[in-house]
């Protein structure tokens, strides 16, 4: 590949599978968030969404000396998105609080663990439907008195953030870009962990 002096197959290689460590690590945080939302009975379902849910595509980075050479490697997962359906917006500080809690707890077991809670990015959605409500705020009060809560409603129920201007996309929950992990009414209870995570156009 043009411009790639310098760039060793090892080093794509080495890169590639620190991309798809980083995909394995948030779905095993997936597992962890959910298992701590289990007990709330506002809890309906929850789905994996966003780059984690899908095979990875191939990308040029935006760090070096890769992206400056050209060279295409996995997409990097920034964060983990979550689809999550509720039945009452009355929980929603406790489920933060539960999911901070929960990943901090787990890098206690496992110091190689590190997900934190401002890198779960939850989307919050009225049961058996796509009507999308706001996000799960990462603050540890609301309102927090920062920029982000001054956007028009954010903070209307406690703990629901707004993002001016945003608007999710008409296809964020179609079953192709979407894993639903678990569903009360069902019974399902699936593992993120146990997902493949391979390269999209991988042989």
């Amino acid at each position: 590949m043009a411009g790639n002096r310098g760039i060793t197959r090892a080093d794509i290689e080495r890169e590639n599978r620190l991309l798809l460590d980083r995909q394995r690590l948030f779905c095993r945080a997936a597992d962890i968030v959910i298992a701590a939302w289990l007990p709330f009975p506002s809890v309906r379902a929850v789905a994996l969404i966003g780059s984690v849910a899908r095979p990875l595509r191939r990308e040029v980075p935006r760090f070096q000396p890769f992206r400056r050479a050209g060279v295409e490697l996995w997409h990097e997962c920034g964060d983990l998105d979550l689809a999550l359906w509720l039945d009452a917006l009355d929980d929603l500080g406790a489920l933060r609080r539960a999911c901070d809690t929960a990943l901090v707890q787990a890098h206690e077991v496992d110091p190689m663990f590190g997900v934190p809670g401002h890198q779960v990015d939850v989307f919050l959605f009225e049961p058996g439907g796509s009507h999308y409500c706001g996000r799960l705020c990462n603050f540890n009060r609301c309102p927090k008195g920062k920029r982000e809560c001054l956007v028009p409603d954010c903070g209307r129920r406690l703990f629901l953030k707004q993002i001016e201007g945003f608007r999710p996309y008409d296809d964020i929950l179609a079953p192709e870009r979407t894993v639903l992990l678990f569903d009360r009414e069902s019974g399902l209870l699936r593992c993120a962990a146990d997902l493949p995570v391979t390269g999209g156009d991988e042989a």
